[in-house]
């Protein structure tokens, strides 16, 4: 499965990118293929995993922030794995070139 989520923790700074960059230390600690993003995250695992990984980022904004809000995305395709390359790469076959990222 893919999930496409967003943590943003409120009242403790402006400022996001020491809070993200502590999420992104555990995401790359967990094993999990992963593709950072400017606005999000899409983490590829099985259920259990991914969302016990987002509970952990959500979890760890919580004891730093008096709110926490988190968006999840969810793109689960029973069977199938490498979706998180293979979904981009479909449309760059189709395009007949790479594309940014």
């Amino acid at each position: 499965m893919l999930a496409f989520f967003s943590i943003a923790p409120t009242g403790a700074d402006d400022h996001l990118s020491e809070y993200v960059a502590q999420m992104l230390d555990l995401i790359d600690q967990s094993g999990l293929d992963y593709r950072f993003g400017s606005m999000g995250t899409t983490v590829e695992g099985d259920w259990d995993e991914v969302l016990a990984l987002i509970g952990r980022c959500h979890k760890l904004m919580a004891e730093q922030a008096p709110r926490v809000s988190t968006s999840i995305k969810i793109d689960d395709q029973v069977g199938r794995s490498g979706r998180l390359a293979g979904k981009v790469e479909a449309v760059e076959k189709k395009l007949g070139r790479e594309l940014r990222r």
